[in-house]
């Protein structure tokens, strides 16, 4: 940086912010550091006794905070997301649709491993509405090297397959059939209260019920259902009921049966323990496509938020979910039951 009169500033990026302190009235930064300045603002400069500046001085292999922040942008940003312009080395990203919002753990690290520069992001794996804040991106220097920059890039890039760290998923238009099982209810014994909770949940996405069976515990009628469900343009299949281990409950040996490919029975979450999810590769004439099958506990005919609130939005987004991913829920996969359910703003759901 370098020391220039304040009348000769115009044009000048600011090193420091310029305070104003007036009795009883203020005590703030009329200029940030990192500002332009203009002709008009240095009648303003002089009256806050600023006699001298201390701007930037350009230097080869150095940046400004402004242009490292859009390299910064660059890095992060994905189709289906928008940026506010770069102020004071920051700017913000939001989405462009509603969609599943998705966040490299391994890139972010390596950008914020760096030094210099950060990114902040909401919680990846949760759905998110048009115009939602999804990161804030900043340099912390008012100057930073070119090749810092440059190399914070190639790590990223490294890190995530050369994939931009965050993504934004638009929801997919999904039919749906739904096979209720248990033979309290088959037999008019109790009222399918599953049923209408599971249809609750998927009415707040884009998708479409196609069919619905009830069967009592018959593990073959259940297999035979989800297989014609499957054939007449299901996409996902869902099964209520039947999930735990008693002699009678034949829900994940139906599921297996079809031939589907096992993720999981069993998840680390509570409520959903005894959570099922298999996928169901399909060959047709205009090309191979994959089912979703999920058995849901009894859990999630009462409790608030479950497994299923965890999973679904991936599901409905053409997010293949892992094993893997699965077992990573456990930390952030107790439900605290709060008087006041505030999901997705708590630590639900959200592991490391």
């Amino acid at each position: 940086m370098k020391l220039i009169q304040t009348v000769d500033a115009e044009g000048a990026v600011l090193c420091h912010d310029i305070t104003q302190i007036i009795k009883e009235v203020t005590k703030d930064a009329v200029f940030r550091k990192g500002h332009v300045v203009t002709k008009e603002d240095i009648p303003v400069l002089l009256s806050v006794g600023k006699d001298w500046l201390y701007v930037w001085e350009n230097q080869e292999g150095m940046l400004h905070e402004n242009e490292a922040a859009r390299i910064l942008c660059e890095i992060c940003e994905n189709s289906n997301m928008e940026h506010s312009q770069p102020k004071e080395g920051k700017i913000e990203l939001r989405a462009a649709i509603d969609g599943l919002f998705k966040v490299n753990n391994q890139g972010i690290r390596a950008i914020n491993g760096f030094g210099q520069m950060m990114i902040a992001s909401r919680h990846g794996n949760f759905p998110v509405k048009k115009g939602d804040k999804l990161a804030g991106t900043r340099i912390i220097p008012l100057v930073i090297e070119e090749e810092k920059m440059r190399a914070a890039r190639q790590e990223a890039m490294k890190a995530t397959g050369g994939q931009p760290i965050l993504k934004l998923m638009p929801f997919v238009h999904k039919k749906v059939g739904i096979v209720t099982t248990g033979n309290e209810v088959f037999y008019g014994r109790i009222q399918d209260t599953f049923t209408p909770v599971v249809k609750e949940k998927l009415q707040e996405f884009d998708t479409e019920v196609i069919s619905h069976v009830t069967w009592n515990d018959d593990d073959k009628k259940v297999t035979a259902s989800i297989l014609e469900m499957i054939e007449n343009g299901a996409d996902v299949v869902i099964c209520t009921g039947g999930m735990s281990v008693d002699p009678d409950d034949k829900t994940p040996l139906a599921i297996k049966n079809t031939g589907a490919r096992i993720v999981s029975y069993g998840a680390p979450v509570l409520p959903g323990a005894m959570f099922l999810l298999a996928y169901l590769d399909i060959k047709e004439e205009k090309g191979n496509r994959r089912a979703a099958i999920i058995g849901l506990p009894g859990c999630v005919m009462y409790a608030r938020r479950t497994i299923f609130d965890l999973v679904l939005p991936r599901i409905l987004a053409d997010d293949e979910v892992t094993a893997q991913e699965l077992a990573g829920l456990g930390q952030g996969g107790l439900c605290l039951n709060c008087p006041e359910c505030t999901f997705p703003n708590c630590g639900f759901g959200k592991g490391y």
